[in-house]
């Protein structure tokens, strides 16, 4: 059996580099055939490393998955962090002055939020991570909650109040979550009928003019939130 090198003289950038190969590896594995079909075999061989660095850097299979769905978050906050701690540091300026967002500039940050997300989401890079966390919505997990809480839940809440401001509407309402999952639902549908869209527009790939034409069309989907005539039933 090949030894895993726990000397204290190894290069922490060889460990680091391991550890990277099994949670890249393991994000399309898992994302694949799930926690109960991915075997460590089948994880170890994809990353390309010894079996044995399983347990020696996640504790076995779980802790691997569960580092997973942590480096999934931080992927993707990776594409968004800025834009999130930017239009977050704007809110929280807001707030502490007691003054709101005008609509206008609700739009202009809503508009820029789902051009990022559609041309992140019609990347190759994305492809794993939706099956990943289509997976886990499926059947949620501990991994879900990390998702959730590290990523998917503070960019709801942005686009609830961006969308509520939009509206003229309580961003705590149910009419407002409702349609921000509307909202959020017509960008996501770019990586989840990844395969639909590409057939339906006629197109080989999600290439530079094609992701400029989706950029467009995310002007027209915050363009077209309006406030309800009347209010919300």
């Amino acid at each position: 059996m090949a030894k895993i090198e726990t000397d204290q003289n190894t290069p922490t950038s060889r460990r680091d580099q391991t550890r990277e190969k099994l949670l890249a590896a393991s994000l399309d594995v898992f994302g694949r055939y799930g926690f109960d079909g991915a075997s460590t075999r089948q994880l170890a061989d994809a990353a390309g490393v010894n079996l044995q660095a399983i347990p020696y850097y996640f504790s076995g299979k779980e802790g691997l998955y569960l580092a997973t769905a942590d480096y999934l978050t931080e992927m993707i906050s990776g594409h968004v962090g800025d834009m999130r701690q930017r239009v977050g540091a704007r809110m929280a300026a807001l707030d502490a002055t007691g003054e709101r967002m005008t609509p206008d500039e609700a739009r202009a940050y809503l508009t820029e939020i789902a051009q990022t997300m559609i041309a992140l989401f019609v990347s190759e890079k994305s492809e794993s991570w939706a099956r990943f966390i289509i997976r886990e919505q499926m059947e949620p997990t501990e991994a879900f909650t990390r998702v959730y809480q590290g990523i998917m839940r503070p960019m709801i809440e942005i686009a609830r109040r961006l969308i509520g401001t939009i509206l003229g509407e309580d961003p705590a309402s149910e009419h407002v979550r409702l349609r921000a999952f509307s909202f959020i639902g017509g960008i996501m549908v770019f990586r989840m009928a990844h395969a639909a869209v590409l057939a339906q527009m006629e197109w080989d790939s999600a290439g530079p003019n094609e992701v400029a034409t989706l950029r467009k069309l995310a002007v027209e989907l915050v363009a077209v939130l309006q406030p309800v005539k009347g209010g919300a039933a």
